[in-house]
């Protein structure tokens, strides 16, 4: 019996995961489909309740059901605990199972790309989801210490409070009224704001308005935004010589460690970033 997997979203008809997964289904020859499912905003634990009924195997959540899905599911492992979000359901002997593949799937983008996590000083621009998951999964992977840094200082203040006593590294919040400061002390920079989402009329006064100069040489900058592939911000960093890793590594190798858990294979990471490429 083909085994069915999916996205559920709203909206979802953009979505690259079917792309990247029936590429890779297809790859290694598996008896296998990869759907979108149009899940509107309120309706997320009718339809968990249709992929229980139905024996999907599988499902992938974006927004705007990363949170509400929660309640709904069986268990929930400490990560996605943590970070506040599912973005992976299994369904597992008749148990709905949530994960959140972001954090991990951020940590393997960035140790792909050759930068340092373990005992860096990481700075992340950003009080949202994205955000909090860029926390824990460097925090996890063994930051030496992270600043969080919002528009709004109480937003950053109060996802540190939130955080803080879950994870092993010092957290600290400020605002972008001084970050001259927080940039020098930065070996990792994490940009996890939608500033730089293509389309946006800021983007490039976003980047402006960043001290990057105030880097060191060898701190490394990440943009979570994939859409463009080289964001504003990506493109002053490397203009300053710096190491730079996009947004697209974290999308596949989230969907890569989805992968495992969905169908216990290898995911044939390769294939997967051809498929988006192309």
């Amino acid at each position: 019996m083909t085994t069915v997997l999916g996205i559920f979203g709203d909206p979802v008809k953009h979505s690259k995961s079917p792309r990247m997964w029936n590429a890779a289904i297809e790859h290694l020859g598996l008896d296998a489909r990869y759907l979108p499912f149009h899940v509107r905003r309120g309706t997320v634990g009718d339809a968990l309740v249709g992929m229980r009924a139905l024996g999907i195997r599988g499902v992938n959540v974006t927004l705007p059901h990363k949170e509400d899905v929660i309640p709904h599911l069986d268990v929930v492992d400490d990560a996605a605990r943590s970070i506040g979000a599912v973005n992976t359901v299994r369904l597992e002997d008749g148990r709905l199972e949530g994960f959140n593949t972001d954090a991990p799937g951020l940590v393997r983008s960035l140790l792909e790309g050759h930068a340092k996590v373990r005992g860096a000083s990481v700075l992340v621009l950003g009080a949202g989801g994205a955000a909090r998951a860029a926390i824990v999964g460097v925090a996890q992977e063994g930051a030496a210490r992270v600043h969080v840094a919002a528009r709004r200082p109480e937003a950053a203040a109060a996802l540190v409070a939130d955080l803080g006593g879950a994870l092993p590294c010092p957290l600290t919040a400020s605002g972008f009224d001084d970050l001259e400061g927080a940039f020098e002390a930065t070996e990792l920079l994490v940009q996890a704001t939608s500033a730089t989402l293509d389309g946006s009329p800021h983007a490039q006064a976003f980047a402006d308005s960043l001290p990057m100069g105030r880097l060191p040489a060898h701190a490394t900058v990440t943009d979570l935004v994939y859409a463009p592939l080289e964001t504003t911000v990506l493109r002053a960093a490397r203009e300053r010589g710096l190491r730079t890793v996009d947004g697209l590594g974290m999308l596949i190798h989230q969907g890569a460690i989805a992968f495992e858990l969905f169908l216990g294979l290898p995911a044939p990471v390769d294939v997967m970033r051809k498929a988006l490429a192309g």
